[in-house]
C-alpha cells in the first residue's frame, strides 16, 4: 500500500517530489521498526502501541522533537489514506498527541552583516554559481529545494522575474532586479553542459543538478565569513529576506505571496523578528514614551 500511497500524493494531492521523498523516508523508518518488533511488513496492521513504542525507540536515540513530529504526521496521512480506500476502520495514530517543544528561535542576518557580505565578499567572488546561490536566495527568499529545482524555462531574464515551483506544485512570480538578471546573464556564459537534468538552470561543475546539501554547505561557508550566529543556513537567508522587506516597509500581504505562503500568519512570524527595533522605534517617536525609560 505504500506505493499506492505515494502515488496519491504524486497524482491526486499533486505533492512536490523533495515532499513525497519526505513521506517516504518517514514510512520507510516506521517499516524498518516494525520489521524488528513484529517480524511483519505489512504496516497496515500496526495498532497505537506500535506507534508509541516508535515514538519512544526515536527518543531513546535522540532524535529531535520536531523530527518525531513530522514522522508522525506522515503516519497520520498514511493511515487516513487507509481509512480512505476502506483498507482499515481505524487509525492507529488517532488520539496520539504530537510531541510538544519549544521552537528554537531563528534570528536572520542583519542588514548591516548582509551588506557587509556584499561589500567585501560578493563583489570580489570569483565563482560565479557560489555568488549566484546566494543572491538568488537573499533577492527572492526562495527555498534551497526551489533555486536547485529552477528551469530554464522558467528564468526570464529579459523581464526580470523568475516563475518558482513551490510546495503542492504551487506556482508564484518573483520579480528581480536588473542586477541580479545580469549576474545570471554572466553565469551562462560560464555554464557548465548538462550531463543530466537538462533542463536545470543551475548545474555543479560536473554539469549535473545541484544538490540541496551543496547549497546548505555554500551558504553556510559565506555568512561564516560575517556573523557568529549558530544558523547560517539557506532558510535563513529566506528570514532575513522577509525580515528586512517587512522593515523596509512592504506589505506583508505582497511578502506572503513571494514566499509562497498558504496563510498570512506564516509571513507574520517575520514581522516579530526585530521586536528590539520596534521598541526602539517607539521610545523616540511615540509622544507618550518615556525617553528615559525602554519598553
Amino acid at each position: 500500500m505504500l506505493d499506492k500511497f505515494l502515488d496519491y500524493l504524486q497524482f491526486e494531492k499533486r505533492y512536490s517530489p523533495h515532499t513525497i521523498t519526505s513521506y517516504k523516508k518517514d514510512l520507510e523508518d516506521f517499516s524498518h521498526f516494525y520489521l524488528k518488533t513484529e517480524s511483519s511488513e505489512d504496516i497496515s496492521k500496526a495498532d497505537k502501541k506500535i506507534i508509541r513504542n516508535f515514538i519512544v525507540d526515536l527518543s531513546e536515540n535522540n532524535i529531535s522533537k520536531r523530527s518525531i513530529n513530522r514522522k508522525l504526521s506522515s503516519l497520520r496521512s498514511f493511515y487516513l489514506f487507509l481509512l480512505k480506500v476502506g483498507e482499515i476502520k481505524v487509525s492507529p495514530t488517532e488520539s496520539i498527541s504530537s510531541l510538544k517543544f519549544y521552537a528554537e528561535k531563528q534570528i536572520p542576518m542583519s542588514q548591516e552583516e548582509m551588506q557587509m557580505l556584499n561589500d567585501q565578499v560578493f563583489e570580489k567572488m570569483h565563482d560565479l554559481l557560489e555568488r549566484c546561490i546566494m543572491e538568488v536566495l537573499y533577492q527572492t527568499g526562495i527555498r534551497k529545494a526551489e533555486l536547485c529545482g529552477l528551469i530554464f524555462e522558467n528564468v526570464n531574464l529579459g523581464g526580470n522575474e523568475l516563475k518558482i515551483i513551490g510546495k503542492g506544485n504551487k506556482e508564484r512570480y518573483i520579480p528581480i532586479s536588473k542586477d541580479l538578471s545580469d549576474l545570471l546573464r554572466s553565469y551562462l556564459e560560464i555554464r557548465k553542459p548538462e550531463t543530466e537534468h537538462k533542463s536545470c538552470f543551475f548545474v555543479n561543475k560536473k554539469g549535473k543538478k545541484l544538490s540541496e546539501k551543496f547549497v546548505y554547505v555554500v551558504v553556510n561557508k559565506y555568512l561564516s565569513l560575517v556573523t557568529t550566529k549558530e544558523k547560517r543556513s539557506p532558510h535563513i537567508l529566506r528570514h532575513s529576506f522577509a525580515t528586512h522587506v517587512l522593515d523596509n516597509g512592504a506589505e506583508i500581504s505582497k511578502v506572503k505571496k513571494i514566499l509562497g505562503h498558504s496563510s498570512l500568519a506564516s509571513t507574520q512570524v517575520y514581522t516579530n523578528a526585530n521586536i528590539e527595533q520596534l521598541k526602539k522605534v517607539f521610545n523616540q517617536a511615540h509622544p507618550r514614551a518615556s525617553k528615559k525609560e525602554e519598553l
